[in-house]
């Protein structure tokens, strides 16, 4: 059968979806299946997913997404996987029943744990081991909140009765037999985020293990983004599951950004910058996270530097759902061009505290700058600024960081389509925003991953000859205006600082 003939399958495991997708050579989308899964809000700062519902809706994706092609299990040759990072799910090993919902990356359930964590060293206390801040936003402390509020849970664990993973793990688990023999494994992008992998060796600490109190027999085997980790008795029985990354290292990945200095940004519920460094581990002093990028079988890890922001996509749909100021995402660019700025108002979207560059989980949402003149159109421009402002404050970070201005900055995701946005962000960045033709690139990395594990494509130029431009917004601000503008967001930003109570 011709090279063509040939497929790869990748599942997007997301926060709110789940997507399957199947690439061909020439990395373009063949065909995509997709379902929602629900949202559980049990208490304020508390979200939850099912994650058996998850892996109920990649049974069923998979062979939609091979029916759309026409294709059988026979011309798929590997299967990689992206995955909402952080998001953490236990289950027990002998039945495969999760012992409770998962707790989604952006829960603040923990955000007590963290301060006790803290008192003893400071937020900082594990970063050089581990490249991350103490903050809610990291598995780690979520099992032990698990194993610590369900009782007699951490006893068990302790048996080895129970494991623990991120999504990528459940599902690869689930798809190699579950019960039956499943592999417990994760890959090094994955377990970069639970602060409780050595960011140096690559493997679990027990400086951190213990420092957080997290039971070593409840976690998978860390190996790499792109290998064969086992074959499908599941799904897709035979085939090789080849691949596994974090949804933004994915994005990394997809982006072709394999050198040194190449960014991307992808605007989705949240929205995050990741910087290429290299086989350097680079340090921040400006609130960026040092996270693995990815690693290719047995070559060295690719570090980055990661400016990850909370609330960006979510941003609009609480603008439509919450407020009813639209009745679609879509329409918030129209309702926005409708007035020619903001009107003087900024909104800080701190809904679960401010992510990089600030770490700040106390911090709460604001609206400043009313006055009878706004309307909702100079609201709508607010909401989409927030963005391009969050965007700014990760960018200046990562420069001073790196020591590197950043040139260009690839973009993807669904907030890409809207045309004010992208060009906002060119503006108040100064560098020009690129959009490849390929906008599923967190998809297409973890594809582009497994191919290469399994010979579908031979090497990292290959898939560069895939990458080809869609979009380009260059800077046309006032540079007076930008620098007047960041310093109102600024203040702005500052006004939401300690309003929250930690455990109140």
């Amino acid at each position: 059968m011709p090279v063509t003939d040939y497929y790869v399958l990748a599942i997007d495991q997301g926060t709110t979806s789940t997507r399957c997708i199947l690439f061909d050579h020439l990395g373009r989308l063949v065909s995509v299946a997709q379902r929602e899964h629900h949202q559980h809000y049990p208490h304020p700062g508390w979200v939850e997913h099912d994650a058996t519902e998850i892996w109920r809706n990649v049974r069923r994706l998979v062979p939609q997404a091979l029916a759309q092609a026409g294709a059988d299990a026979g011309q798929v040759a590997a299967i990689g996987i992206a995955n909402q990072r952080e998001t953490t799910v236990l289950w027990d090993r002998r039945t495969g029943v999760p012992v409770g919902r998962a707790v989604v990356w952006q829960d603040t359930r923990t955000d007590a744990l963290i301060e006790e964590l803290a008192a003893d060293g400071g937020h900082d206390r594990f970063i050089d081991r581990c490249g991350l801040p103490l903050a809610t936003y990291f598995a780690g402390p979520r099992i032990r909140w698990l194993l610590d509020a369900t009782p007699g849970l951490r006893a068990r664990a302790e048996r080895g009765e129970v494991l623990f993973g991120t999504m990528e793990t459940w599902l690869i688990w689930n798809l190699t037999g579950g019960p039956d023999g499943g592999t417990h494994v994760t890959d090094v992008t994955n377990a970069s985020r639970t602060m409780l992998m050595d960011i140096a060796t690559l493997e679990w600490s027990d400086e951190l293990l213990d420092g957080i109190g997290v039971p070593r027999a409840v976690l998978p085997e860390i190996r790499s983004s792109a290998e064969v980790y086992g074959k499908a008795s599941a799904v897709l029985p035979g085939v090789p599951i080849a691949a596994a990354l974090g949804d933004q290292q994915a994005a990394l990945f997809g982006q072709t950004c394999f050198a040194p200095g190449e960014a991307k940004c992808t605007y989705g519920t949240g929205s995050f910058l990741l910087l290429n460094t290299g086989p350097e581990i680079v340090r921040s002093s400006h609130g960026l996270l040092t996270t693995v990028g990815y690693k290719i079988g047995d070559d060295a890890p690719v570090y980055a530097l990661e400016g990850a922001i909370a609330i960006t996509g979510s941003l609009v749909q609480w603008f439509r759902d919450n407020l009813g100021l639209i009745n679609s995402a879509a329409e918030i660019e129209t309702l926005a061009l409708s007035v020619a700025d903001n009107g003087g108002v900024f909104i800080v979207p701190a809904f679960s505290g401010l992510f990089a560059p600030h770490w700040r989980s106390e911090a709460r949402g604001i609206i400043v700058g009313l006055t009878s003149y706004v309307t909702k159109g100079h609201l709508a421009r607010a909401v989409l600024e927030a963005t391009g402002w969050q965007t700014r404050e990760v960018v200046d970070a990562m420069n001073a960081d790196s020591g590197i201005a950043l040139t260009t900055l690839r973009v993807d995701g669904g907030m890409t389509a809207d045309n004010l946005l992208m060009q906002f962000v060119a503006d108040v960045l100064d560098v020009p925003v690129v959009r490849p033709m390929a906008l599923e690139t967190v998809s297409l990395g973890a594809a582009y991953a497994a191919g290469l594990a399994v010979g579908y494509w031979p090497d990292l130029e290959g898939l560069r000859r895939n990458w080809h431009r869609a979009g380009q917004w260059l800077p046309r601000m006032d540079p007076d205006l930008r620098a007047a503008e960041y310093e109102s967001w600024q203040r702005a930003v500052e006004r939401t600082f300690g309003w929250h109570r930690i455990g109140r």
